[in-house]
């Protein structure tokens, strides 16, 4: 497997798990009317498979995107989860249900869970500045910037894999990353705006999180997110990495060569490069299940929860940002990328419809990106009065 060099190229890529990064979350409601659509009609599932195989061709190169897996829930709850291609392309295995991705920012929902816990037990507020904390790096205007503000993306903080010291690195899946370097080389770059002056993804805001957790807890960011909700909610498919195994089985992640060929990227990005901010490994039933408990409060107190779902505009129209949280026409859910996965998780709280797009490849190219566009495809099956991220903006 070809090892790839940091180059302006490849810091596109750590770009990219910024542009696919954000997403949505979601509300349990009763089930709706009958008269709704349902994946139980052959017309239904037709068209969900329609639109997904126009979107592999889209987004593939020579051939369409190797592996897609897709699940969808109705009003009635009845699902349709179906695979498409290849977990292994070399070996043309098929990708199942049960594969492992690596699932990106959707990390970011299981460290705003903890740092939510942190708050109900009276152990950090959400509107204290960061400056209260012995984080180990200098964080210029650190005494006006808030937890808040870095978990709403309002910190005005530079991305971290956007910094100039990418481009003269050589990144192997072995290069270990200390996050302090990491955040202060985002530091170190002129800030977007003044905090909670504007909106801007960006992951520097969740490396400083995790630092936070570990600060206050005295442990680790993975092993309070083991503790607090991987062990006691039994999501068992579910880990937070400190290596670059990846348990089995597991879907392998592709990007396109320059002849438009697909060659294989998993393991290119190392665990301690992504963080808090992107590190952690799943399947689509434990995240469906993760994201159910998340959103719906059991995971927080109430004051917390409100917090949580509290979207704030972004500035595009109909999109915004709660914490950890992005809201779209009516869906709520997250989406994570990094090169060779795109992970994307969708609820429709006005009907109970809810969509998994969950692809192995990450294209970002046209907006909204591989995962999104999947997901809004099939939205405009299921509920074709409200379809998200129809403007072509990702979040």
């Amino acid at each position: 497997m070809r090892q790839p060099v940091v180059t302006a190229s490849v810091r596109f890529a750590f770009a990219a798990i910024i542009l696919a990064s954000v997403g949505f979350l979601f509300v349990r409601v009763a089930p709706a009317a009958s008269d709704k659509p349902s994946v139980e009609s052959p017309a239904i599932r037709n068209a969900i498979v329609a639109a997904v195989e126009r979107d592999r061709k889209l987004y593939g190169g020579r051939t369409p995107v190797p592996g897609v897996l897709v699940g969808v829930w109705d009003s009635a709850g009845h699902s349709f989860i179906r695979p498409f291609g290849y977990a292994d392309l070399a070996k043309r295995r098929p990708l199942t249900a049960s594969d492992h991705f690596r699932i990106g920012s959707n990390t970011k929902t299981f460290v705003v869970a903890v740092i939510l816990q942190l708050v109900d037990e009276k152990k950090i507020t959400l509107d204290e500045p960061i400056s209260r904390f012995s984080l180990g790096v200098t964080i210029p205007n650190a005494a006006n910037i808030t937890i808040r503000q870095l978990c709403d993306m309002r910190s005005g903080l530079f991305e971290a894999y956007n910094t100039p010291q990418f481009e003269r690195m050589n990144v192997t899946p072995q290069t270990t990353f200390d996050p302090r370097t990491v955040i202060g080389w985002a530091v170190a770059q002129k800030p977007y705006f003044a905090p909670n002056q504007g909106y801007h993804y960006t992951n520097t805001g969740y490396l400083i999180l995790g630092l936070i957790i570990e600060n206050v807890t005295h442990d680790s960011v993975g092993d309070q997110i083991r503790k607090r909700l991987l062990v006691p909610f039994s999501l068992t498919q579910t880990s937070y990495p400190e290596t670059m195994a990846m348990p089995d089985p597991w879907a392998r992640g592709y990007g396109l060569d320059k002849n438009r060929d697909w060659e294989d990227v998993s393991n290119t990005i190392p665990v301690s490069l992504m963080g808090a901010a992107g590190a952690m490994i799943s399947d689509m039933a434990d995240m469906r299940r993760w994201i159910e408990l998340y959103v719906s409060g059991k995971t927080s107190a109430p004051e917390t929860h409100r917090a949580l779902m509290n979207c704030i505009s972004t500035g595009v129209e109909n999109s915004a940002f709660g914490l950890a949280l992005g809201c779209s026409n009516g869906w709520y859910g997250y989406t994570g990328g990094l090169p060779g996965y795109n992970t994307a998780n969708f609820f429709f709280p006005k009907d109970g419809v809810f969509i998994v797009a969950w692809v192995d490849v990450q294209a970002d190219k046209p907006a909204p990106g591989v995962a999104n566009a999947m997901f809004r495809d099939i939205a405009r099956v299921m509920t074709p009065e409200n379809v998200p991220l129809s403007k072509g903006g990702g979040l």
